[in-house]
């Protein structure tokens, strides 16, 4: 005799009040997972979001005052002030390094302070858990770019005027997505603060600050010009700024491509390392 109970009663029992029926998509997980990940940085909003906004405000007040706001700089042929050209690449350097440090933040505190289970018990599955963390930072850092651009509106001699809309939400949608990869991918590897912060001062600032954010990479030697096109933070910034100036000093559709497969790339190493639980589990 069997010892599986009749169809009818397995599907009596699926659907009885009460016992919770997943089929393809937890949905109601995702939705509260990607709501505490926001929640998180919400609570602490002048740390996550504003104070970020002001430190990229000083860097616009420090060049332009240095340097003269209306020193033109010479970008796809067309002289733009100096002011201008690099609102934009602060607005997204912003939003860079905060989507960062929102995702090497996640998982990391978790194993520190031994609540990674939260993460790693509810039924969500390995993509449901990566795509709820990437959105996380990402919020934070539209939050944090939409913060600089209002603060840029109001700013003297700064015009700031959105010219092409779509390439500006794109790559800003683009970069803040590679930056939050790349912080899963720090928070899974490392197991102290000190290892993201590693990460954060020797590689993203570094390659954040050499990326054409206060100076036109036509301007450098034939050497440093060619490691600014092998950076990829340099594509992100040069295709944020045409939204907003119409012209770029880098192929936009090139650097579009460019940073769409590295992110599915990261995207496919994070789900990988997620699933076999490597750092996560032991």
């Amino acid at each position: 005799m069997s010892s599986q109970p009749p169809i009818g009663e397995i599907h009596s029992a699926m659907n009885a009040p009460g016992v919770p029926v997943i089929r393809n998509v937890n949905w109601g997980g995702l939705r509260t997972l990607y709501i505490k990940e926001v929640r998180r940085f919400f609570k602490v909003q002048l740390q996550t979001v504003w104070a970020p906004a002001i430190t990229t405000l000083l860097f616009l007040v420090i060049f332009t005052v240095a340097t003269g706001g209306k020193r033109p700089v010479h970008v796809g042929g067309v002289d733009v002030p100096f002011a201008d050209f690099i609102a934009p690449g602060l607005i997204v350097m912003g939003m860079l390094q905060n989507a960062f440090a929102n995702a090497s933040f996640s998982l990391l505190v978790g194993k520190i302070q031994g609540t990674i289970v939260d993460y790693l018990m509810p039924p969500l599955s390995t993509a449901e858990l990566l795509v709820a963390m990437v959105g996380g930072a990402v919020t934070r850092a539209f939050c944090v770019g939409g913060a600089v651009f209002l603060a840029m509106l109001l700013w003297p001699g700064v015009h700031i005027v959105p010219h092409h809309p779509i390439a500006i939400l794109w790559f800003g949608l683009l970069g803040a997505t590679f930056l939050a990869l790349l912080g899963v991918l720090t928070s899974i590897w490392a197991e102290k603060f000190d290892h993201a912060a590693a990460v954060t001062n020797f590689v993203i600032a570094p390659l954040s600050l050499l990326s054409g954010t206060f100076y036109s990479v036509d301007r450098l030697a034939p050497a440093f010009r060619a490691f600014s096109h092998a950076n990829p933070f340099f594509y992100i910034i040069s295709g944020f700024r045409y939204g907003f100036l119409g012209t770029a000093d880098s192929p936009v559709l090139l650097g579009s491509v460019i940073i769409l497969v590295l992110d599915a790339l990261l995207g496919l190493l994070c789900y990988a390392l997620l699933r076999s639980g490597w750092k996560l589990k032991n």
